[in-house]
Order: C-alpha cells, then structure tokens, then sequence
C-alpha cells in the first residue's frame, strides 16, 4: 500500500501514476500493513505535521519514504522532510522527487515497493 500526503497536489499526482492501492493521511487513520509513505516538504525543508502524526501510530509498518520537494529552495532544504523521516524512523528514503519528478524516478519507486513493500 501507499500512503500519502499531498498539500499541492503533486504528491496525489505521483501516486495516481503509480497505480497502486493508497490512501491519503487523514486524522486517526491506522494501518496494520506494510506501506510506502510519499510526503511533501513543508516550509524550508519541515516535516509536514500530520505526517509526524501519522507517524507516531504507524511507524511499525513504514518500509521506506518517498518526498517530493522544490529543488529551487537549494540542496539542504530540497527534500529534507524525506531525509529526517528516514534517519529518524529507520527507514530507507528512496528517492526525492522534484515536484512531480520524472518517469525514472517512478521506476525507482516502483522497483522499491515490488521488493520492499509487497515482499
């Protein structure tokens, strides 16, 4: 499963190219299987709030994150909410997508979640 986050609508968009079962991060929501999170960055390079919520409850089946970011804002800021999700859940960041990246990133998220999240 996918789960994700999308304040602009680029993350939503990703994940509709994905095709894969998801659901978008809502108030309560628990999980109890294997998943890959797709967020955005908030602010300069801030973990959004109800994705630290969300992580809170379901940490456990967090198998590896996917940010979406501006590569504008420059190198320390583009994408670092995927960066502190992974050092502080444990968790591989996969990749970091520039707004609504590129075929190849999806190739990358799709050769991960064939492996890491259905395995």
């Amino acid at each position: 499963m996918i789960v994700y986050a999308s304040r602009t609508g680029n993350v939503r968009s990703v994940v509709s190219k994905l095709e894969k079962e998801s659901i978008e991060i809502s108030e309560g929501l628990l999980l109890k299987e294997p998943y890959l999170l797709i967020t955005y960055t908030d602010g300069l390079g801030a973990v959004p709030a109800k994705v630290s919520h969300f992580l809170e409850e379901n940490r456990a089946f967090c198998k590896g994150v996917v940010v979406s970011g501006n590569s504008n804002f420059g190198h320390t800021q583009f994408g670092a909410a995927g960066e502190k999700i992974a050092d502080t859940y444990e968790v591989p960041l996969v990749c970091k997508l520039d707004l609504r990246g590129y075929q190849a990133d999806y190739d990358v998220i799709q050769a991960f979640y064939e492996t890491r999240v259905l395995a």
